[in-house]
């Protein structure tokens, strides 16, 4: 068991940590969709390859996450990008080499990668 000093210290390192997170305004935050639709699809190699590639480059202001279910099946694998101050990207029918691409020329590079996203699929 911890002493009350002990807990203290570490609720206060995490409060930190945690204000840290919000505070960082260049946080940028790739999101892999990953309800039933998204991983029969193929998100999961999509997932993991975004996941290496950004842990191999060393790009500490970009989180990789997952969620449920984005609502747009029939183009899954689905990543969202989102960068703070601008709008939302949406990447769809996604693969572990396309996502490379994206980290490549959108996240390191600044470019979109326009022929991967949603507004060029439907519109």
């Amino acid at each position: 068991m911890k002493s009350l000093d002990e807990l203290r210290a570490i609720r206060e390192k995490m409060q930190a940590q945690m204000g840290l997170r919000k505070e960082g305004g260049n946080q940028i935050r790739i999101v892999v969709g990953m309800a039933t639709c998204g991983i029969a699809s193929g998100a999961r190699p999509v997932l993991v390859a975004l996941s290496n590639a950004v842990q191999e480059k060393g790009l500490e202001n970009v989180m990789v996450t997952q969620t449920g279910c984005i609502g747009l099946c029939k183009y899954e694998p689905i990543v969202e990008v989102i960068e703070p101050g601008k709008e939302k990207v949406t990447y769809v029918k996604m693969t572990p080499e396309k996502a490379l691409e994206v980290i490549d020329q959108h996240i390191i590079r600044g470019q979109v990668v326009s022929k991967y996203t949603i507004s060029e699929m439907i519109g």
